[in-house]
């Protein structure tokens, strides 16, 4: 069944979001040339910008969901149409008049935990710290030098709370005076925004402000790109501004000064995945490769699709919430591109990548001696 929108309504709600900017499209399908998505079916951004201009898109359709955040249109866009920002606001528009295919349905149960626990995973925030149970992490004051914030996924989740504990260990082997706020914080935010929850959004990230301000946090150490997105380049949306650090800036810079010593001989040949929240979107490519090209015996190999080029894992945009069918995983085919280098590594930087990347190893039946490791743990093993 179509769920009627007025035409006007849709051109506000986008306008508010892109400006005029998708009126400048004129179809020449440099975007769906780029699309991930057609690598595994069929599917046009074109289109839905297309049928935007007229206000003929369908609320309820699985399309409007479909897009990652990966900005690989925009990066080739050559009208800069805003491909991003309108496709959010049609999310808006189906988040407002409540109409979500079913693949979508795990979207509204990450929401209302958010709005309870302050995290999309349906966990208690009084365990929000439990990862960093037996390990010397401190409560955050204003006398550190930095406060680490590792985002939802590595403070809830089984597989990701490695990444938190190898990152405290690295901080505490170096010697970085650091703490964490713990049950005082709340999700960044990003992923939600991108499915069109601008008011919970707004909400959680004018809390997480309060919160730091009333910390006296000045520089913030995140071990998500999507939280390093976010903070750098959305929060000042609500007129502050705190230094933001991801962990492979940092890991390079700790090593550039002498901090943190790599000395132990890895010896496992490597290919390192760009997250486009990281990579695409912030331009961070060199750090984390010079982190790698410092560790004694590692050797590193690109795959296909790497650098600004990289191939999204499919998690963002929301959609490391949704459902995406077997044979239609990006996650897949970059480990596919992974193995096909020779690698036995695959190291990356990104919770939702790895968290794509496990499940595709599963769904794979990779049993060979393959590792999907974030760099931390790489790092931690050789100091």
């Amino acid at each position: 069944m179509e769920t009627a929108v007025p035409y006007k309504e849709i051109i506000d709600v986008i306008k508010e979001s892109g400006g005029e900017a998708f009126k400048r499209c004129f179809q020449c399908g440099l975007c769906d040339v780029v699309c991930p998505w057609n690598r595994v079916r069929s599917f046009s951004m074109r289109k839905i910008v297309r049928e935007a201009t007229f206000g003929l898109t369908e609320i309820e359709s699985e399309d409007i969901w479909r897009c990652t955040t990966c900005g690989r249109c925009p990066q080739h866009c050559p009208r800069d149409v805003r491909q991003i920002e309108s496709g959010v606001a049609l999310r808006r528009i189906a988040t407002e008049y409540g109409v979500f295919p079913p693949s979508v349905k795990p979207v509204r149960t990450a929401s209302a935990s958010l709005v309870g626990e302050g995290n999309p995973l349906s966990e208690e925030r009084k365990n929000r710290a439990n990862w960093a149970e037996g390990l010397s992490v401190k409560t955050f004051n204003e006398e550190m030098e930095i406060l680490y914030f590792p985002g939802c996924y590595p403070c809830y989740d089984p597989r990701l709370k490695k990444v938190a504990r190898a990152t405290s260990s690295i901080l505490n082997k170096a010697g970085v005076d650091f703490g964490i706020l713990g049950t005082k914080e709340n999700c960044c935010g990003e992923s939600i925004r991108k499915t069109g929850e601008e008011d919970l959004f707004r909400r959680l990230a004018r809390e997480n402000i309060k919160t730091f301000i009333e910390n006296g946090v000045k520089k913030i150490l995140v071990s998500s790109p999507h939280c390093y997105h976010t903070f750098k380049n959305e929060y000042p949306e609500f007129m502050v501004h705190f230094e933001v650090l991801h962990l492979t800036q940092y890991l390079a810079e700790l090593i550039r000064e002498g901090r943190l010593r790599l000395t132990k001989e890895y010896g496992k040949k490597v290919t390192y995945h760009d997250p486009c929240y990281l990579g695409r979107h912030n331009g961070i490519f060199e750090e984390p490769r010079a982190v790698l090209l410092q560790i004694p015996g590692l050797e590193l190999e690109e795959m296909p699709d790497s650098l600004a080029d990289s191939l999204c894992c499919g998690g963002g945009g929301g959609r490391i919430w949704m459902e995406t069918p077997k044979g239609e995983r990006f996650s897949d085919l970059r480990l596919e591109q992974a193995m096909g280098v020779g690698a036995e590594v695959l190291v990356t930087s990104c919770p939702y990548c790895i968290s794509n990347f496990e499940d595709s190893r599963i769904t794979l039946d990779i049993t060979e001696n393959f590792e999907i490791k974030d760099i931390t743990e790489v790092v931690e093993e050789v100091i």
